[in-house]
């Protein structure tokens, strides 16, 4: 794609959106209009052909970007894009594997320009454009075939070694007792979250739990019946949960869940929601299965420790007004 001048960049963020995109559609090259603060993707027929699927047929948002590049190549993609709209760097261009719908991936160069951006220096809007630079043709995949013929075996064996890797990083970031995240998985994806938030300019949402009266119940019917608590709680906490969403032990009677693309007020709905199936469940001896919740929403250029933090000060209120209760504490 050609550069765009930046002087030419007022006058394309004044086009009007259905001739920029009338225009878009009669254009070859994969092109991409992302509308930040809508999280709306606009994509050209042209880009939906050269990865084989029919146009328009895949959601308009940054989700379908990010899973069609390589898994290889997505952090260094990440990186130019995030010095790019940060303004690290004069300009996005990189290239990348783009995966195709019928599983093969074409080499493509992204290239793409901020247009428009808000008061506070975030970006409104952005273009771009993907061209193939390199696309599998008979001969390649005749050949391709051969080779695949004569390794099938080490594939296989490949594969057997990836499920038990895969099984292996299961186990490790998995909590023995409740099955659901460790703390170690709970901070991998807390930083990725975090960092998808700040690109993408999207909500993030935590809401920080504590099992109420662990210790009563250890102490008045054995730790075998606070630990069928602890299952009973996370298993129908998991229940209520999207599946983009993150269960995970934080320690002892502590967990927390990661709400991506959540607001407070839907992360506050939840909370209700989980609080509900909790005091519905049969008790543990003489008590109550029950939590505390804190709740809150990622602020604007909010570190992730300040976040965390905030969620421990919203539980500490919940705790402190008599447990069983949700509170949320503003940034």
């Amino acid at each position: 794609m050609a550069e765009i001048p930046k002087a030419a960049c007022a006058r394309v963020g004044d086009v009007n959106e259905q001739v920029l995109h009338s225009i878009l559609e009669i254009v070859s090259d994969g092109l991409w209009d992302w509308n930040a603060n809508t999280g709306y993707v606009y994509r050209s027929p042209g880009w939906y052909e050269m990865l084989g699927y029919t146009a328009h047929s895949l959601t308009n948002d940054v989700d379908t970007w990010e899973s069609v590049i390589h898994p290889d190549d997505l952090a260094n993609v990440m990186r130019h894009f995030d010095d790019y709209i940060h303004k690290r760097s004069a300009r996005y261009q990189v290239e990348y594997r783009c995966r195709c719908k019928d599983g093969s991936y074409l080499l493509i160069e992204d290239r793409a320009r901020v247009i428009a951006r808000n008061t506070d220096g975030s970006v409104a809007r952005m273009v771009g454009a993907h061209r193939v630079i390199c696309a599998r043709n008979p001969l390649d995949e005749a050949f391709e075939q051969r080779v695949a013929e004569r390794t099938r075996e080490l594939r296989q064996l490949n594969e057997a070694l990836r499920r038990q890797l895969d099984e292996n990083r299961r186990l490790a970031e998995t909590d023995n007792l409740t099955r659901v995240a460790n703390r170690h998985r709970l901070e991998q994806v807390l930083c990725h979250q975090y960092k998808r938030a700040q690109r993408f300019q999207q909500s993030l949402s935590l809401i920080a739990m504590d099992m109420d009266d662990l210790k009563r119940i250890n102490d008045a019917h054995g730790h075998s019946c606070g630990d069928l608590a602890l299952i009973t709680a996370t298993q129908a906490i998991s229940l209520c949960i999207r599946e983009v969403d993150t269960l995970a032990r934080w320690g002892g009677d502590e967990f927390m869940l990661v709400l991506p693309g959540a607001c407070e007020q839907e992360a506050l709905s939840l909370a209700a929601r989980v609080r509900e199936r909790l005091l519905a469940l049969p008790p543990i001896g003489s008590f109550s299965v029950a939590m505390s919740f804190g709740v809150v929403q990622l602020g604007r250029d909010e570190t992730q420790e300040q976040l965390l933090l905030r969620a421990d000060r919203a539980l500490y209120r919940s705790k402190s007004a008599g447990k069983n209760a949700i509170s949320s504490c503003q940034a």
